[in-house]
This record gives C-alpha cells, sequence and structure tokens, in this order.
C-alpha cells in the first residue's frame, strides 16, 4: 500500500510532484478541443469500416437551376466529364417566380439533381458557376442522411476521393 502515498516515484521522499502552469492546463485543453473533430472523425470512419454501417453526411445531392435543357444537358455532362458526380437527374421545366434587382420575375427551368460526395461539393460550385450563364447561379446542396446502403457505396465507388 505504500505506492498509493507515493505521489511523484521519481523525486526524493517528502516532496510532492509540482503542479502543471495554467499555461500547461490551457494547452491542454485547447488542443484537446481542436483535436475532437479529427478524433471523432476517425472513429466514425473506423467504425464504420468494421460494421460497413453509412455515416451520415458522407453523400450529397446538389441542386442547380438551368435556363432550358441544352444548358442542363451541358452542364450535366461537363459535371460527369470531371468526375465531380456519380449521377445527374435533369427534371423537365418547372415554373419559377423569383425577385432579380428588385423586380418580380417569372421563368421555366431545368433542375438538375447532382449526386456526389460532400467533399466535392465546394470543387463542384467553382466549377458549375465558371460554366453557368447565369450570373448567379442557383447551386445548393444537402446532405444524406440515410439511403440504400448499397446505392450510397454505388455513390461513393464513382466519384474518386480528393
Amino acid at each position: 500500500m505504500e505506492w498509493l502515498s507515493q505521489r511523484c516515484p521519481l523525486l526524493p521522499a517528502g516532496q510532492g510532484c509540482p503542479r502543471p502552469s495554467r499555461g500547461t492546463l490551457l494547452l491542454v485543453v485547447t488542443l484537446s478541443l481542436l483535436m475532437y473533430p479529427v478524433l471523432r472523425s476517425l472513429a466514425l470512419q473506423l467504425h464504420s469500416a468494421v460494421t460497413g454501417s453509412y455515416i451520415s453526411g458522407t453523400h450529397s445531392i446538389a441542386f442547380i437551376n438551368c435556363l432550358n435543357e441544352q444548358i442542363a444537358k451541358d452542364i450535366a455532362r461537363a459535371i460527369m466529364d470531371k468526375k465531380l458526380a456519380a449521377y445527374v437527374n435533369i427534371l423537365p421545366k418547372s415554373s419559377a417566380l423569383y425577385f432579380w434587382k428588385g423586380e418580380l420575375e417569372e421563368s421555366t427551368e431545368i433542375l438538375l439533381i447532382v449526386k456526389t460526395r460532400t467533399s466535392k461539393i465546394g470543387e463542384l460550385s467553382n466549377y458549375v458557376r465558371s460554366i453557368h450563364p447565369f450570373e448567379i447561379p442557383e447551386i445548393i446542396s444537402l446532405r444524406i442522411d440515410q439511403g440504400n446502403p448499397l446505392y450510397l457505396k454505388w455513390i461513393e465507388e464513382s466519384v474518386p476521393r480528393d
């Protein structure tokens, strides 16, 4: 039971262990907080690899509106050629009402629904903005929470990692 009374076995008997400074404690707490997202991500990836389960938010769906069917097809093909998506739906004309430069506008548009990795959304958005004819193209993404595991695995296999 003598080991219970020893506080620092490396120091001579009768001397206690030195206390860490506030700076050291602050550094440890700060590093712990900064490392949490990385460690959580690694733990989720390890869990997914071991169990074969899906990590919520790994994939996303992006919505992109286009002026007409030809522009929609051109943008969809360009996205696929760059391997920025596994799948692009081209939905038929829809009516749209919106404010543009202070005026109420009405138009018909074609909607692209793009399935990809969440990690590719930034690159996808930048690329579409560079080729889209609209001054401010609509590019909105939502993370996929759940879905058919085989389909989600197919998306992962179809879109290269960063």
